[in-house]
């Protein structure tokens, strides 16, 4: 069976016939499948207040990608996903603590700490050790349409686990203090689902068509999408902490390009049970970041 992960152009441009680049190995001769691969220290966490619409000479975004993060905050503002009742009655931050990027080639995240941590796919933030760069600022919004500016502190290319903590968040009123700013975030599961749990999926499906034969197809999909389905279990024989070529989780909630790092959420408690990352292209299943590895990548973190 061919696996091929829904990723980024990039990757997709590069799937026929190519192989995978070895990582370069920055951990201190530990088990790589126990330790991530490049981590700062969490720091206090110092938010810079930023204009409700920050503008170019802020965000120093090229000129399509500043323009691409005001339409995408226009529409935030002005759009609400229909949320499962249940859903919305024991986790009403579920829907609210999901954050899109600002690029064109889309990509999710999750803030998973009131104080500004937030959790994607490590393959959102680079591609590989050459392109990562921990002092880039990736602008990101929030699902109200918020804009924040984020850091990566740890990067794992081998769980395709990237955390970020917010720098800089535009102030909803004028009486809010930066300092006293606090994120919704989402909870982590205790546990692993069972098999056939309800989930939850909310992405970020991208603009362009992809898999059509020539550039600038739009698909018109919406900037957010809300997804149900479940949780299939684990790709058999397959290292839970690794998802370097493929996530090792399998679902079967609607996806696309985009919506790398959306959470996985338990359709009852609205606590996150995984990430969502790739998809087995032959057999047409969802994969995702297991919430094992989850756990392990964020210990000590949070």
């Amino acid at each position: 069976m061919s696996l091929i992960s829904g990723r980024t152009r990039a990757q997709r441009k590069q799937l026929s016939g190519s192989t995978k680049d070895t990582p370069i190995d920055l951990t201190d001769g530990t088990d790589a499948t126990l330790s991530p691969r490049l981590s700062k220290p969490a720091a206090t966490p110092i938010i810079t207040a930023l204009p409700t619409h920050p503008p170019i000479s802020l965000t120093r975004l090229p000129h399509d990608d500043h323009k691409l993060l005001l339409q995408k905050q226009d529409f935030l503002q002005k759009y609400a996903i229909t949320v499962p009742r249940t859903l919305k009655r024991n986790a009403p931050e579920a829907v609210s603590a999901t954050l899109v990027f600002a690029q064109q080639e889309a990509g999710t995240a999750v803030c998973i700490h009131p104080s500004g941590l937030v959790l994607t796919c490590a393959h959102c933030v680079a591609e590989n050790e050459t392109e990562l760069d921990l002092e880039k600022d990736h602008w990101l919004l929030f699902t109200s349409g918020r804009a924040v500016s984020a850091k990566c502190v740890a990067w794992d290319p081998q769980r395709d686990l990237a955390l970020l903590r917010i720098t800089g968040a535009s102030v909803t009123t004028t009486r809010e203090n930066p300092d006293d700013i606090s994120f919704p975030a989402v909870i982590l599961a205790d546990e692993a689902p069972q098999l056939g749990t309800g989930l939850v999926c909310i992405g970020h499906p991208g603009s362009e068509d992809l898999e059509a034969n020539e550039a600038g197809v739009a698909t018109g999909y919406d900037v957010l999408h809300l997804s149900t389905g479940s949780f299939c279990g684990y790709a058999e024989g397959q290292n839970l902490q690794d998802n370097s070529d493929i996530g090792a989780l399998q679902h079967d909630c609607w996806t696309y390009w985009g919506h790398s790092g959306a959470p996985l959420l338990d359709r009852k408690t609205g606590t996150l049970v995984g990430m969502h990352s790739s998809w087995d292209d032959e057999a047409g299943m969802r994969r995702g970041v297991a919430l094992e590895a989850v756990k392990v990548f964020l210990e000590g973190r949070l």
